[in-house]
């Protein structure tokens, strides 16, 4: 039986990806661990999806790691968590380098505890000159606070006579989110069953394919990832054009 990953056509790959990861306490709870487990195990996921990514030539791959809301957790959910995201960066470093990835990272990064943002940014410096996958990290994210923080940058310049109201335009609004240096995603997968966005990449996703799958994010795999582009390059993106009669 073939795999998912021998009928992608390889030219025409989706650019950008982007993957809320969903499901880590659900999963954890069906197999009777309490949640960090499934955070433990959603590392793997990570893993492999990145080595997927890398392996076929995906560009950008987008992961929504922590949001905005989730400091509204437990503390010692928070705790375990920035552990586990500081423990897994030192230690996957130099396998990002062995595989040409470089990390990147979007969100309000001003709000990681000290050690977290200290070893984020070292990976982010170590892996810079990688030409190869970026890893985009959405930490501390939310697309309000993103949009909000944008308005309040545009506002100050506007009134320090940057630029006027009448140069206010998408291109502009783009230029002030963290995603800036970063293509729009083409193919956004969400895990675990749930089919909303929660607050992630609002304004990037306006014409971007959605892809929903059962899968908890602990349980998903390379075959899981392929499966997802197999299913993107089946859609007619006309992004509000017409079809054009044959």
């Amino acid at each position: 039986m073939l795999s998912y990953k021998d009928k992608i056509d390889i030219s025409r790959l989706p650019k950008h990806i982007a993957i809320i990861m969903d499901g880590n306490g659900r999963w954890a709870n069906e197999q009777g661990y309490d949640r960090i487990f499934g955070h433990q195990n959603g590392v793997i996921s990570v893993r492999e999806t990145t080595e997927a990514a890398a392996e076929i030539g995906i560009e950008y791959l987008t992961l929504y790691a922590f949001s905005t809301e989730n400091w509204n957790r437990p503390q010692s959910e928070v705790d375990a968590l920035m552990e586990l995201l500081i423990d897994t960066i030192e230690k996957e470093t130099p396998t990002l380098n062995k595989n040409n990835v470089r990390l990147m990272a979007i969100g309000d990064l001003s709000r990681l505890p000290g050690n977290a943002a200290e070893k984020l940014q070292r990976c982010i410096a170590q892996t810079s000159i990688n030409t190869g996958l970026a890893l985009v990290l959405a930490l501390s994210y939310s697309s309000r606070w993103e949009i909000t923080n944008a308005i309040k940058n545009i506002s100050n310049e506007v009134k320090e006579g940057k630029y006027s109201t009448e140069d206010i335009n998408y291109e502009l609004i783009s230029k002030h989110l963290t995603t800036n240096t970063i293509p729009d995603p083409d193919l956004l997968i969400r895990t675990s069953g749930e089919t909303r966005i929660s607050n992630f990449l609002l304004w990037q996703i306006a014409y971007t394919e959605l892809y929903f799958t059962q899968t908890h994010w602990p349980a998903f795999r390379k075959e899981n990832f392929y499966e997802a582009i197999c299913n993107f390059q089946q859609r007619d993106r006309r992004y509000g054009k017409c079809e054009e009669k044959k």
